[in-house]
């Protein structure tokens, strides 16, 4: 038996456990900016974010799509698309992963991965529906 094609960890998960864990990590990264988790869960989502991350400075409605179905969550890939994305400038190497010792119940390497920019913290306002309907009469009135 050979391993040819098989590339990535399993981190000792079925398969849609791992896409799981890979899509909760890579929101939780660009929600926050940086998380600590395992050396090797970083290592391995450094990459299909950083595809992300171009996919985002594109912008159109195409890219979009894409990334809403692989985050899986629409107001993160929308966050992503309309705030991070602008305030990136490099081409390529978006995050940095630095070594963070050990954890202390079974001694496993972890690691930050963060972004290698610094990115305003401000969250772009969600639109719900009770914001995103028309002001009532009275309020139009008022304004006047």
């Amino acid at each position: 038996m050979h391993r040819h094609g098989y590339k990535g960890r399993k981190f000792g998960r079925e398969t849609d456990q791992r896409t799981a864990l890979t899509r909760g990590l890579m929101r939780s990264l660009f929600k926050y900016q940086s998380i600590t988790t395992t050396l090797a869960k970083a290592k391995e989502i450094r990459r299909p974010a950083e595809k992300l991350i171009t996919l985002a400075k594109r912008g159109d409605l195409a890219a979009r799509r894409l990334i809403i179905a692989r985050l899986d969550d629409r107001d993160t890939a929308n966050f992503l698309v309309d705030t991070i994305a602008p305030q990136i400038k490099r081409n390529s190497g978006f995050f940095r992963i630095e070594h963070a010792g050990f954890r202390r119940g079974d001694n496993s390497e972890m690691g930050i991965i963060s972004f290698v920019d610094k990115l305003s913290t401000e969250i772009a306002p969600t639109t719900t529906k009770a914001s995103a309907q028309k002001p009532s009469k009275n309020a139009t009135k008022e304004e006047k």
